[in-house]
């Protein structure tokens, strides 16, 4: 407890730190309020059917989301999911499209046009999403709700919603950029950690309720849960070192190289990514159905039916090779190794090199992604052995992978901050993301 709290007052004596932390606790907070606030023409008193209504099918993972925003018909209802749909877009069609190949060669300033570019696909998104959720609206709530009626209330919402995302966009941006974390994964995970302690107290208020063996239930399932986030840090953490070895160069009086050093290659070097892209894929049914999960395709696509579960893992797990292959460039690594005087014991240096990496990273992403589709549809089984819908989201899924790698990823900032001022890490045993080992 000593070194606890030792190691928080040597966080809030580095200043840039303290300032990011605190800039980023703000924005997190004006996101938070923004979601309650209800779109102007609604009655709030009536929105507890919707409320209701939206803990269910897509439209509860939606919700989760967006940290309730979607159920309180919030001017952030829409939350993220827009953007990240169009990321996805915008980096398949890198692939295919050599004028954006070019963009992503030019380092900082072609990022910058490809974020623009993902910013004006983000607002085509959203001319369709943000009417097909005021449709929605329409559907599931009575008449009497709406005090403003006709086109005037559609083109008025539809620029609030969208004006909505884009400020949790830029909200996202600037913690990035002056903030401690990924601005737009930290919005998410707020999201839903926002419904964890309303999902918990439902979930023991069933087990309390139940007369016989409800609470030895309850303690099994935080039992599970506890090792459900064991496996996940694990599979967030687990690397394959590749020695490489560097040639001696004296220069002067002083030698250099001649270490062995590893390339650490992530067994999922994807991270959350994959299960976001799915996840916001799976929204796209949506639009064809007006919400309405008791019908057409967002029947066929029930979150804890067969199709629905099978497709997510077929497109966790492609969406992992997907990811990895434009996040992990062998040639690359390859060709810097080579300039500073390193190789692989055994292989060639150059081509043979890159296709060395290539080899090994093709087959630890696939066990990587097969792990990473069954987190993905966890909540499935854990729904079909009687857990309460909205704290089954927290047994796996998009849920779980994001708290465990946001969390890291924030953790690992903050350690190499204290670490760059020579302070201790935050644990004095075992590694966070990005610590060094010998």
């Amino acid at each position: 407890m000593k070194r606890f709290i030792q190691t928080i007052q040597n966080i809030f004596k580095i200043e840039e730190l303290r300032n990011r932390i605190l800039y980023t606790v703000v924005l997190l907070l004006v996101f938070r309020l923004g979601s309650f606030i209800v779109l102007p023409g609604i009655d709030p008193v009536q929105l507890a059917g919707f409320k209701a209504q939206a803990t269910e099918g897509l439209q509860g993972l939606l919700n989760l989301f967006s940290g309730g925003a979607f159920g309180n018909a919030s001017i952030f209802a829409l939350g993220v999911m827009p953007y990240i749909s169009a990321s996805i877009v915008i980096q398949l069609l890198t692939i295919m499209v050599p004028a954006l190949q070019r963009l992503q060669r030019e380092g900082e300033s072609g990022r910058r046009k490809i974020n623009q570019y993902t910013r004006f696909l983000t607002i085509i998104i959203l001319l369709f999403q943000a009417p097909a959720y005021l449709t929605n609206l329409h559907v599931q709530l009575a008449e009497s709700a709406f005090m403003i009626k006709g086109f005037f209330y559609q083109f008025t919402s539809t620029v609030i919603l969208i004006a909505g995302t884009m400020f949790v966009m830029w909200l996202g941006e600037r913690i990035t950029d002056r903030g401690l974390g990924n601005g737009i994964s930290l919005i998410i995970m707020i999201g839903i950690v926002a419904r964890l302690p309303h999902a918990l107290i439902a979930e023991l208020g069933v087990r309390w309720s139940e007369t016989t063996g409800g609470m030895m239930y309850f303690i099994l399932e935080m039992l599970i849960l506890y090792f459900v986030f064991v496996f996940s840090i694990a599979l967030v953490q687990a690397t394959r070192r590749i020695p490489v070895q560097y040639a001696k160069r004296i220069v002067g009086n002083k030698q250099y190289g001649g270490v062995r050093q590893y390339i650490p290659l992530k067994i999922n070097a994807a991270g959350v990514m994959p299960i976001i892209f799915a996840q916001a894929l799976m929204v796209i049914p949506m639009l064809f159905t007006n919400f309405d999960s008791t019908r057409g395709l967002a029947a066929a696509f029930n979150p804890y039916g067969f199709w629905y579960t099978f497709t997510i893992f077929v497109l966790v797990v492609a969406f992992t090779y997907f990811y990895t292959a434009i996040t992990v460039n062998p040639t690359m690594m390859a060709e810097e190794m080579k300039k500073n005087g390193g190789f692989i014991p055994g292989v060639k240096p150059g081509k043979k090199t890159a296709e060395y990496i290539d080899t090994i990273m093709s087959r630890i992403t696939l066990p990587g992604s097969i792990f990473l589709g069954l987190i993905a549809i966890l909540p499935t089984f854990a729904v079909l052995l009687g857990v309460n819908d909205q704290f089954a989201q927290f047994f796996g899924g998009t849920s779980l992978l994001i708290l465990v790698g946001v969390v890291l990823d924030t953790l690992q900032q903050i350690e190499s901050h204290l670490l760059l001022r020579h302070y201790d890490g935050l644990m004095k045993t075992g590694r966070l993301k990005g610590r060094n080992s010998n």
